[in-house]
């Protein structure tokens, strides 16, 4: 893999966050796709729990299954909230950010990390 490409994998893997999730607010929820947008954006702070981690940022470590809210319980629970419609968008938020954290772990790998 070209050296660019790692280069740019932590600016990519944050502008995905922002453009899938708006990508998804403004096909699904069309009417309200800020509020949509706004809420699946705000999910980034289950990123918080990266403040449990020595050390806290490690750009060649794969956050899935290694970080609590990023655990495969955790998936599991942000999944089963999709079947309770007051928290469905937060949940698909959670879901989607736990599918491109699991998108920059394959990239990693092709890294040879």
């Amino acid at each position: 893999m070209p050296a660019w490409l790692a280069d740019i994998r932590p600016f990519a893997h944050l502008l995905l966050h922002l453009a899938v999730t708006g990508l998804v607010a403004a096909m699904a929820y069309r009417q309200s796709w800020l509020r949509a947008w706004s809420v699946m954006v705000a999910t980034m702070l289950v990123d918080l729990d990266h403040l449990l981690a020595d050390p806290v940022y490690d750009p060649g470590r794969c956050g899935i299954g290694f970080h609590p809210l990023h655990s495969y319980p955790a998936i599991a629970g942000y999944a089963a909230l999709m079947l309770v419609p007051r928290v469905r968008l937060l949940a698909l938020g959670l879901l989607i950010h736990m599918a491109l954290d699991a998108l920059d772990c394959v990239w990693l790998r092709l890294e040879g990390g």
